[in-house]
């Protein structure tokens, strides 16, 4: 007999899916994403239509995270707008079908690039020099979108979204000091800096969060078929989504290129960092020339995380498998370097 889906009360969504979604029983149900952040699964009815279905993390689930509705709301928003999202199905906030909401969207196939490898496997050289623009163009076309006239209005907070950032992540990097491991002061002195220096937020947008390659599906001539995870999007300024895609956007020769993986962006082909910005720009009437700004606070949020990963590691949180934390304070505190470097051109 199969082992149960944790997180999927099978019988129970089943017959949810059959009279919301009209999908045929029985259906297959395989986790395709998970951990910290909302899970994933591909569903697969009797007719073989392929659905996929959101909900929270099992535990450590905090009340005001992982927001089923707000993820549903967002792309229900998008998809008539044409924004690159699946359309989503159904929603289901009845906490007795499956012990914390979920929605329902379509499984949308592609690819979806995680290393250099897979890049260079999936895409010939051609394609891959059009990934960049493709991905900037996305972008630009999400950042446009009139927040007022798509019902998003009332999402979030309109202002000071940068301020709000640096303090959420200055805080829980704080909170997650590990003792014996000094940083030196870099983070603090960075954060100093950049909440000296917020540019003017020029348009409050729909801001992804999280935007970059892996968090798209591509189809084979390396367009964006869909755009995925939005579980922390909210409305800000939109170049804190551009600068956070920039330092994603690996070349060969980054100091902090070894740090996001064999990024699938160092493969031969793609293009470099300057041309994706200059592809967003030529799509948009927003102003680029404070992005080296944007940049640095990419380098320095994430630099922040990676300090939380590693307190909750040195914790135990590895589940015995501590072989790479010993890495984490040199990765932290190159981080904030390249962020400090990367302001200094603002």
């Amino acid at each position: 007999m199969d082992s149960p889906v944790v997180g999927i009360h099978e019988a129970n969504v089943t017959a949810w899916m059959v009279e919301n979604l009209g999908a045929k029983a029985p259906l297959a149900f395989e986790l395709v994403a998970g951990g910290r952040s909302n899970l994933t699964f591909r569903v697969v009815d009797a007719n073989g239509t392929a659905y996929a279905l959101r909900r929270p993390p099992t535990s450590h689930v905090l009340p005001t995270a992982h927001d089923m509705v707000r993820e549903h709301t967002v792309i229900s928003a998008l998809f008539p707008l044409g924004i690159p999202v699946p359309e989503p199905l159904g929603l289901c906030t009845d906490e007795g079908v499956n012990e914390r909401p979920f929605y329902v969207m379509e499984f949308v196939e592609g690819a979806i690039l995680r290393d250099r490898t897979q890049a260079e496997e999936e895409f010939d050289w051609a394609t891959r020099r059009l990934i960049g623009e493709n991905l900037a163009t996305t972008l630009a076309q999400l950042h446009d979108v009139d927040i007022d006239a798509a019902g998003l209005g009332d999402l979030a907070r309109h202002d000071g979204y940068i301020e709000r950032q640096l303090r959420r992540w200055r805080t829980q990097y704080e909170h997650m000091r590990v003792e014996g491991v000094d940083h030196g002061g870099i983070i603090e002195a960075v954060g100093d800096q950049l909440a000296a220096s917020i540019p003017v937020q020029q348009r409050v947008s729909v801001v992804h969060g999280d935007y970059r390659l892996d968090n798209t599906v591509l189809d084979k001539h390396g367009r964006v078929r869909a755009i995925l995870d939005w579980e922390i999007c909210t409305l800000g300024d939109p170049m804190a989504d551009l600068g956070l895609l920039l330092c994603y956007w690996a070349e060969a020769d980054d100091a902090t290129a070894t740090l996001l993986g064999a990024a699938p962006t160092t493969a031969d082909g793609f293009v470099a960092r300057e041309q994706v910005l200059l592809s967003y720009a030529h799509h948009s009437t927003l102003d680029v020339s404070h992005v080296a700004y944007y940049q640095a606070f990419g380098y320095w949020k994430l630099a922040c995380i990676l300090q939380g990963v590693f307190a909750r590691y040195s914790a135990g949180a590895a589940g015995g498998d501590r072989g790479s934390v010993a890495e984490y304070p040199t990765h932290i505190a190159m981080l904030a370097e390249t962020a400090k470097q990367t302001l200094e051109q603002h």
